[in-house]
């Protein structure tokens, strides 16, 4: 979002579609889905256009400051369209899809991850996530390279905060079994996962290559609490990402999430075979 110097004009017009724009559009869309209402109900408790509705919702316009408090109070979105508004500005280094949830990320209480895909961003070293950078086409430009990989290493800062976050990490055992970067690369990356394992607040699983019974079959999930206690699922895909405020789907993941959590290796294992992994590299 620009500053409050030019909020007014841009409120006023229709300009090409930013990702800060379009995040907030995404937040707005899935919480008034939560609340089963089309985009005409919407339009008429908030006292606003259906055109404004889908302009907003499709980021091609910034949400006027009494719209946002209208959606807010009416949608019960505990607070989470009015930090969107507030925060919804280009972060380079961070796909689009993922900005708004790395916003909620910084104010959460707890953080709950499953991946089967790539180590986590919150996990990886500085090579790790240079090596991840490099092996997805299309080739991205040296700052490009720069960018991700200094936004990765910045919201690393969370696990270390002043107020404690309390995360929960399920990595797949495959993801460090794959070498991504090659020999050193995960060398360093084991060892930077058991030091992180030692703290406090970070509790790191590993789910073995052998488990037959796997209630994450359906891909990576995240699972956060907010300050006021509310909590939203997020899950991702190749060039998108899906905001889950619902109730429901919420438990869903819960549930899945608390499954896997016994059927992988307890911290204590896990630092244990990371351990091992690390002396036959």
């Amino acid at each position: 979002m620009t500053g409050s110097a030019n909020a007014a004009s841009v409120a006023n017009s229709e300009p090409e579609g930013s990702d800060g724009l379009k995040a907030f559009g995404a937040v707005l869309k899935a919480f008034r889905r939560r609340a089963q209402l089309t985009q005409d109900e919407l339009a008429r408790r908030v006292r606003y256009s259906a055109q404004t509705i889908a302009s907003v919702e499709q980021g091609r316009r910034l949400p006027p400051g009494d719209f946002v408090e209208r959606a807010e109070q009416l949608l019960d979105a505990f607070g989470a369209l009015r930090a969107a508004a507030q925060h919804a500005v280009r972060r380079p280094g961070l796909a689009s899809w993922f900005r708004e949830w790395a916003r909620l990320e910084e104010e959460a209480v707890s953080l709950c991850t499953y991946e089967c895909r790539v180590i986590p961003g919150l996990l990886q070293t500085e090579a790790y996530a240079r090596a991840v950078t490099l092996s997805v086409p299309p080739p991205p430009s040296a700052e490009e390279v720069q960018q991700r990989v200094a936004a990765r290493l910045e919201r690393q800062e969370l696990l270390r905060r002043e107020q404690p976050i309390a995360f929960s990490f399920i990595v797949e055992q495959a993801l460090i079994e794959r070498r991504t970067g090659g020999v050193r690369v995960t060398e360093a990356l084991i060892d930077h996962l058991l030091e992180i394992a030692e703290l406090w607040n970070v509790e790191l699983q590993l789910m073995p290559l052998r488990q037959p019974c796997h209630a994450g079959h359906d891909g990576p999930m995240r699972l956060l609490e907010t300050s006021e206690h509310q909590w939203l699922g997020y899950t991702e895909g190749q060039q998108t990402g899906q905001l889950i405020p619902g109730t429901k789907d919420v438990s869903v993941l819960f549930q899945r999430y608390a499954r896997m959590r016994s059927q992988a290796l307890t911290p204590e294992d896990s630092a244990s075979l990371l351990r091992r992994m690390r002396g036959t590299l």
